[in-house]
């Protein structure tokens, strides 16, 4: 920023009282060092704003009534300043020779961070979930998502679009659940929206079946017998249990059989179904039932049962067939 006068050459700069400015402030823009001057103009790209010649200024319609100069030191000061009034303001002067200019930004705070989404509850590897960030108000903004303390950054499953506004996550696994926040910032205020989580059904899967706490699966005629089914689901699978292939009555995760006998002995089953992802899967134990032996089965394993099992299985939930 120069300026030439009467024979000497000389750096003038324009220097903002505030910048970046907030809507609403008054900002005037002072040339240092500080210069008498006769006569002059200002203008913002463009546009001119005013021009004074001794004491006697004249404001454009554009700026009437929001801008005036100090016809001495040619200050201009602009009032109630919008978002429209970010610009490159340029100050020239005959008396004496002068051109001079600043860039000022007049920003807007943020207010209202919310969060939209299309669903909250959503299927494992199944479903996408979309969120999208908006304002009320805030100009020149920088997005950040949060997924609890981490911050999510694009991946193959993790997109993020619309000048990082929205956050999609394809095909979402249990991990996704949240809470995610949207934070928004610019150079002079920020707001965080409240949490988003997702509710994400998945399994049964990871089945185990345990007969009084241990592995083995042979025990002694006159026994007690406590088996314990669990597996991995959201939400909490239906058990149902059965015996040879046959359903029994028990349901929930215990079957307790008491001084059994060998008629007793054979497969257990424990068949899980998830009501929201209508899935099932099934754990067999064969259980033996006699006088001490020489070798134990180590006998916890998954085995598909016939399918008229099954069938009977879901026959029996509630809605189901």
């Amino acid at each position: 920023m120069l300026f030439s006068s009467s024979g000497a050459s000389a750096a003038v700069e324009v220097q903002p009282s505030i910048n970046p400015a907030v809507v609403g402030d008054s900002v005037t823009l002072s040339l240092s060092p500080s210069t008498t001057l006769n006569s002059g103009s200002w203008a913002v790209g463009e546009s001119l704003i005013l021009n004074w010649l001794g004491r006697q200024q004249a404001v454009f319609p554009s700026h009437s009534g929001r801008a005036s100069v100090n016809v001495l030191t040619g200050a201009l000061t602009l009032s109630s300043v919008t978002v429209a009034d970010s610009g490159v303001y340029v100050v020239q002067s005959t008396d004496p020779q002068l051109k001079a200019s600043a860039s000022i930004t007049v920003l807007e705070p943020i207010s209202n961070v919310t969060l939209r989404t299309n669903q909250t509850n959503l299927m494992e590897f199944n479903s996408s979930a979309v969120v999208r960030c908006s304002v009320s108000s805030g100009s020149s903004m920088s997005f950040i998502w949060m997924n609890d303390s981490s911050e999510v950054t694009a991946s193959d499953r993790v997109q993020l679009t619309d000048g990082n506004s929205t956050l999609t996550i394809v095909n979402v696994t249990r991990y996704d659940q949240g809470p995610f926040r949207c934070h928004v910032f610019n150079p002079i205020s920020n707001g965080t929206s409240d949490p988003v989580n997702f509710t994400i059904s998945y399994g049964p899967e990871n089945m185990a079946l345990t007969v009084n706490g241990q592995n083995t699966t042979s025990f002694p005629i006159g026994s007690n017998l406590t088996m314990l089914c669990s597996a991995e689901s959201d939400p909490p699978a239906q058990l149902q249990w059965a015996f040879r292939g046959e359903l029994v009555k028990t349901t929930g995760p215990l079957l307790e059989l008491f001084n059994v006998g060998e008629d007793q002995s054979g497969p257990y089953s424990c068949l899980a179904f998830n009501t929201h992802t209508n899935m099932n899967s099934n754990i067999t134990a064969h259980i033996m039932i006699g006088k001490s032996s020489g070798s134990e089965q180590q006998a916890v394993n998954v085995w598909l049962l016939p399918l008229l099992l099954l069938v009977g299985f879901l026959s029996s939930l509630p809605g189901k067939l």
